[in-house]
């Protein structure tokens, strides 16, 4: 039977509180908005890595998460998912770990979401924050906004707030995670971002365990404060048939950099994942023409 360390209890403790601040700002939002529709809230499905295994981690595999899904009069889709897992990677995708090619077991704890709205105005986002441990430890993730239809307005804002987050901090994280953000965030095959950027890190070990912590821990309590009032602004506008077309275009767009590119995906895939948690970032509609 896999313990957790006191950091490991942490880290897993917090990304479960995450994930309920976050869930109840998104129905908060849903309650808001005057339609004929019910409000949204969020249905929960646990879900077991192999869960007949009880051997310890080195020689077997075990965790699993819970997938939080709305469907919703503001929000088509939000999915918000936690999980925990530990167990051995395989010899070819351990070389690509850090810190794994010497030892193949690991352990990890997350939250990952992904936001889609029905009105093409509000803009969609996508958070992740992690930690992983092989022979290493570190904290990983990020939050990058993802909007159809430009708002220079809303991306200064959302920048401004992020670089606010990172200062208290460290002053020298926006510059290097908002590059990071930049660089990741590219779709080659179409030559362009998938979004407006945001933040990005991974392999976060400063030394001091409880600083990067604290910097993981702002990330989710920012998001839960900054991304229900970019939506309140634009919730309530109109739009049109025509608003709504490049809505479902760009979110084909999003579709093949998560399918193609986004390493929790692959991370996810390589690890034995539930499937329905991993794909859940995908849209409910979209559209290539």
């Amino acid at each position: 039977m896999y313990t957790l360390d006191d950091r490991q209890t942490a880290a897993q403790t917090w990304f479960r509180e995450a994930r309920d601040r976050i869930c109840a700002a998104l129905e908060a939002v849903e309650d808001e908005l005057e339609s004929d529709a019910p409000a949204g809230r969020f249905q929960r499905t646990a879900w077991n890595r192999n869960p007949a295994t009880t051997e310890d981690p080195g020689d077997g595999e075990g965790g699993g998460g819970v997938m939080s899904v709305m469907k919703g009069r503001v929000f088509e889709k939000a999915g918000v998912n936690i999980s925990t897992v530990h167990g051995v990677f395989s010899p070819e995708f351990a070389k690509q770990i850090n810190g794994a090619a010497e030892d193949p077991r690991f352990f990890a704890t997350g939250i990952s979401l992904v936001i889609h709205p029905r009105n093409p105005l509000v803009p969609a986002v996508h958070l992740n924050t992690r930690y992983l441990v092989t022979t290493k430890a570190w904290f990983g993730g990020g939050m990058d906004l993802n909007p159809a239809l430009d708002d220079a307005a809303q991306t200064s804002a959302f920048h401004a707030e992020l670089k606010a987050l990172c200062d208290r901090h460290d002053p020298s994280y926006y510059d290097k995670h908002s590059k990071w953000a930049e660089e990741y965030f590219w779709v080659p095959h179409r030559g362009r971002h998938r979004g407006v950027g945001g933040i990005f890190y991974d392999h976060l070990d400063s030394g001091d365990w409880d600083r990067d912590f604290a910097y993981t821990q702002d990330v989710g309590r920012t998001f839960a404060e900054l991304y229900p009032r970019l939506v309140r602004e634009k919730m309530h506008l109109p739009y049109d048939e025509e608003q709504r077309a490049a809505q479902l275009r760009y979110r084909g767009l999003y579709a093949e950099f998560n399918l193609v590119h986004d390493r929790g995906t692959v991370f996810g895939l390589k690890t034995g994942g539930n499937i329905e948690a991993i794909l859940m970032s995908l849209p409910p509609l979209a559209r290539w023409d």
